[in-house]
């Protein structure tokens, strides 16, 4: 199994025939409006697709959303759902978004409601595991989605955890099911009111301890309310004496 990181949430995952690209944000730099009202109000993504990307979109065979209604663009742009639909990419979601991206011409193949327990995926399994994208008054406004864990033959098992924060369920699926490759959100994003929506430094240590196995942390450096840097994150995680991936815009890590 490969797992290239493009830039935020965005990622390219290769099992055997198969190259999944998922959350597609495929805008060009600055060409999305900001996500703060106050302070600097930088327009996003913050950069641009690395060297390659285009490059490598173009053996995708299938795409996997996590979540993409109520403004998400940070994993479902316009460019990206352009994309998607010039090439008519098989586009994996879970029912809830199945009619609203079939709205926007895509080749929708929706989930059934029961991978809350495993069900066919490409020759393997999958089963969702939900999402909780901020708590309070904000969680109320958020889309919260499902995170992905799957088993392909032959592959090591992968945990997509979607944007998250840290939760009771997150804990039980590493626990129960030991995935041996996990990728995490770790940007410590916020609005200008209210809490984190996914998970931030401290959250992603302590999952990385609990898991004990490979943790990938992505969500950084692409968006203007993702305040945590690669650098503050390995330096923390240096300090915790944890291992974590925290790969380069365009770095392909191989399991």
């Amino acid at each position: 199994m490969k797992i290239q990181q493009l830039r935020n949430a965005t990622i390219i995952v290769e099992f055997g025939q198969h190259r999944v690209l998922v959350d597609p944000m495929l805008a060009r730099q600055g060409a999305l409006p900001p996500l703060r009202l106050f302070g600097a109000r930088q327009r996003n993504p913050l950069v641009e697709l690395p060297i390659g990307a285009r490059a490598a979109l173009e053996s995708v065979t299938h795409c996997l959303i996590t979540h993409c209604q109520k403004g998400h663009f940070d994993h479902l742009d316009r460019a990206g759902t352009k994309w998607l639909r010039e090439r008519q990419i098989p586009v994996i979601c879970t029912p809830h978004d199945a009619s609203y991206l079939r709205q926007r011409g895509l080749n929708v193949q929706a989930l059934l409601p029961e991978h809350e327990h495993p069900g066919p995926f490409l020759g393997g399994r999958i089963r969702t595991i939900r999402c909780t994208h901020g708590r309070g008054l904000v969680g109320r406004l958020m889309e919260h989605g499902v995170g992905f864990l799957i088993e392909m033959p032959g592959e090591p098992s992968l945990y997509l955890a979607g944007d998250t924060l840290l939760t009771d369920a997150m804990r039980a699926c590493v626990r129960e099911h030991r995935p041996a490759v996990s990728v995490v959100p770790a940007g410590g994003a916020r609005f200008d009111l209210g809490g984190d929506i996914i998970m931030g430094i401290e959250e992603v240590i302590e999952f990385a301890r609990l898991s004990g196995n490979a943790v990938i942390a992505n969500h950084l450096e692409a968006i203007s309310h993702c305040p945590v840097s690669r650098l503050a994150l390995a330096e923390a995680a240096s300090r915790a004496q944890v291992e974590l991936l925290i790969p380069q815009d365009g770095e392909v890590l191989e399991f």
